[in-house]
């Protein structure tokens, strides 16, 4: 997809991979809603320099997990834009937990991370659907995880919420062909502040020894993400139903 003159959604987008993934399809001509949820500053702050570089951007607030604030979300993307090509489905959230501490995790955890990190692609993809479809097509990105391909990760809840969503990916790539694409962006390792904050003291160790254990001794950034979702977007148009690996080799070394 050539995105000059384009119009994306990209949620999650106030920090990290979002922002980032927004500025760079920003660079390319294309218009986008930045979606946040809680990051409103943030939010704020990456539209305004979506705007720097000459294209039309909003922020908006929404709650992914609910199906009237998607809704809303895409209907203001039609309000602002007058079109919708692109979605990408990236907010997701974690709690950090040992794999083994199996009472670490309540049924309100597991709710709230597949509620955000699974329900809400679907109903985002459902509500941006009649845009997505109008003209030539459109796409849709999911921001998924090498968690859910080898179940190791910041909590099993975590790990079953991406395998779900690489799930979500092929069913929906199926259902939504021919005139919407449909893929997912699986990152290893992430270097950035929400993995930092999330392992605390452990994060250096952790870091270097993921570098150590990847054949091309680099982890993912969120530039580096982004700019694997642009080349997902803007790559061969018979891509549909895959999962990419964003992880420096590290899946061969397992």
């Amino acid at each position: 997809m050539d995105l000059e003159g384009k119009a994306a959604i990209v949620t999650g987008a106030g920090t990290g991979v979002g922002r980032q993934t927004a500025l760079r399809l920003a660079e390319q001509g294309c218009s986008v809603l930045v979606n946040y949820s809680r990051s409103r500053e943030g939010a704020e702050a990456a539209a305004a320099d979506c705007e720097r570089l000459g294209v039309k951007a909003i922020a908006v607030r929404a709650d992914v997990s609910r199906d009237e604030d998607c809704r809303a979300m895409v209907a203001e993307a039609e309000k602002a834009f007058g079109r919708l090509d692109v979605l990408i489905n990236n907010a997701g959230q974690t709690k950090f937990v040992p794999h083994e501490n199996l009472d670490g995790l309540e049924p309100a955890d597991w709710n709230q991370i597949l509620s955000v990190n699974l329900v809400g692609p679907f109903l985002c993809s459902r509500a941006a659907r009649p845009l997505l479809e109008a003209d030539e097509g459109g796409e849709i990105v999911m921001t998924s995880s090498v968690a859910g391909l080898v179940g190791m990760g910041s909590s099993i809840a975590y790990c079953a919420s991406k395998a779900g969503l690489n799930n979500l990916t092929v069913t929906l790539a199926r259902a939504l062909a021919p005139k919407i694409r449909v893929n997912a962006i699986a990152p290893g390792f992430i270097d950035g502040e929400w993995l930092r904050e999330g392992f605390g003291e452990a994060y250096e160790p952790i870091r270097k020894s993921m570098i150590e254990r990847t054949p091309l001794k680099q982890v993912a950034t969120p530039e580096s993400v982004a700019a694997g979702i642009l080349s997902i977007l803007t790559g061969p148009d018979l891509l549909t139903g895959h999962v990419v690996p964003h992880e420096g080799g590290a899946l061969i070394n397992l």
